[in-house]
């Protein structure tokens, strides 16, 4: 099964069976969607002769090279190695997010640091009734997720990644109330919001995203999410995740005067990904939160830079989006991914004074620029 969306002179291709995006030009996807239907070769040499008027022996080869895209590969077997629930855990802490209690058990300091400083502001006191039960622990170098004592999954320790990929998922679908199949997908953005309307920040890890976020919502503005930005298939809307502010140690100074309380919060050190971090938690009333997504913003602070913003075209910013990102496999939210796509605007920001940065920003929400 293959869905195509033609933006800006090219077309956007979505292969289920490995779930892949790609960009392409017109008439590759014409005969994707020609081969997918199973139409008879002779039917599709025609076309191609029609449209571009190719040799015979040119269009075996260029359906043959299309055909490599629908071939499916078979499924890797997910194996996890024999292990057993540990009897007890080291560590057991209680978080509220919204009505909901969650109890998790890690059994080390390793595994609490991969998840405790980012969620340690929803922390509470031991509680009789929770409502989900999580269990994290490693065993033969593996990183073990259970909920309500049923396996989750296993992940490599050198994949750590994936693993608090997963956790967040299931935070946000507890904490909504909706299954992993509701949602379109997960974005590595910030999401600032002006409670009508939302803007996400994108860019590579040290580009700006969380220290604009923190410093917007210094100035009357809302965090949604930072880092893991999920929306939801429905309605197309960003809704909340209640972690913390990831804010790295060359931007406590920015943001000490709004948030004072930086100065003695907790350091983490971060060896593998070579960044030292502080937590801010966000000043959310409500982790209910959601509201459509109005402009894309890949954002990059780069020191003594006159700002600039500039439109760009959805393609580069599709190329951008993508390979960062989780997309739903489910037919019905990539056809809502692909329509949601098409309709936002894409805005690329490079800036070096903060108080420009945030009218910018305002201008944005107001359709002012």
């Amino acid at each position: 099964m293959i869905l195509t969306k033609k933006i800006e002179g090219k077309s956007l291709v979505w292969v289920s069976h490995n779930n892949q995006y790609i960009i392409v030009q017109n008439i590759v996807a014409d005969t994707l969607i020609l081969l997918d239907l199973e139409t008879p070769i002779k039917e599709i040499f025609t076309a191609l002769y029609t449209s571009i008027n190719i040799p015979y022996n040119e269009a075996c080869n260029f359906i043959n090279d299309i055909k490599k895209l629908l071939e499916e590969k078979e499924a890797e077997e997910e194996l996890f190695s024999n292990h057993n629930i540990p009897s007890s855990f080291q560590i057991r802490k209680y978080y509220k997010i919204n009505s909901s209690i969650f109890f998790i058990e890690f059994l080390s300091d390793y595994t609490f640091s991969l998840i405790h400083p980012k969620f340690a502001h929803l922390e509470i006191n031991s509680q009789d009734k929770i409502e989900y039960h999580y269990k994290v622990f490693t065993s033969n170098d593996s990183i073990y997720f259970y909920i309500d004592n049923i396996l989750i999954g296993s992940w490599k320790t050198i994949d750590s990644h994936y693993f608090q990929g997963k956790f967040s998922m299931k935070i946000i679908e507890h904490t909504h109330k909706k299954g992993e199949d509701n949602w379109m997908g997960i974005f590595h953005a910030s999401a600032v919001s002006n409670e009508k309307k939302s803007i996400l920040f994108l860019g590579d890890s040290g580009n700006g995203k969380s220290t604009s976020l923190a410093l917007l919502q210094a100035n009357g503005f809302s965090c949604l999410a930072d880092d893991f930005v999920p929306i939801l298939s429905k309605n197309k809307e960003v809704y909340s995740f209640s972690s913390a502010i990831s804010i790295k140690k060359n931007s406590v100074p920015i943001l000490l005067p709004f948030y004072p309380e930086l100065e003695t919060s907790a350091e983490y050190h971060f060896k593998a990904l070579n960044k030292i971090v502080r937590y801010l938690p966000p000043r959310n009333t409500s982790s209910k939160k959601n509201q459509p997504c109005k402009t894309l913003v890949f954002i990059k602070y780069i020191p003594e830079n006159e700002l600039e913003i500039t439109k760009i075209s959805r393609l580069e910013a599709f190329q951008q989006l993508v390979p960062d990102s989780w997309l739903s496999p489910k037919i019905e939210n990539a056809t809502t991914f692909l329509d949601w796509f098409a309709e936002l605007e894409c805005y690329k920001l490079t800036y070096s004074n903060n108080e420009k940065m945030i009218a910018t920003v305002k201008k944005l929400f107001t359709d002012d620029l």
